[in-house]
């Protein structure tokens, strides 16, 4: 079963294949997507790794996390899964609960 990675606190210059090829090195890689921003297309670096097996996963944390690359020193760990967005909708915002005050009109 393949486990998702996230890598953290990358170089600006860091791309898909460079992500690949370096964690390329403990296993088989899935995927590898360098997070970007969705206006200027720049990295927000960070971003996700997927490799075939948790043992190789397993062994690119142990052998990336804290290394440094492209001057920075990595954070990588295991993917979280993604909290639901909240956010405009729902309570937030104007009170939510009719308007004026609510209460009785007489």
């Amino acid at each position: 079963m393949s486990k998702k990675l996230y890598v953290g606190n990358l170089s600006y210059q860091v791309d898909d294949a460079s992500l690949e090829t370096l964690f390329s090195h403990f296993g088989s890689v899935q995927s590898a997507q360098v997070i970007q921003d969705r206006d200027t297309g720049r990295s927000k670096g960070f971003g996700f790794v997927e490799m075939d097996t948790e043992s190789e996963a397993q062994a690119a944390i142990d052998g990336l996390h804290d290394y440094e690359y492209g001057g920075r020193r990595l954070t990588v760990n295991e993917a979280k899964p993604r909290a639901p967005r909240t956010g405009g909708g729902g309570r937030g915002g104007y009170g939510g609960g009719g308007g004026y005050g609510g209460g009785r009109r007489y």
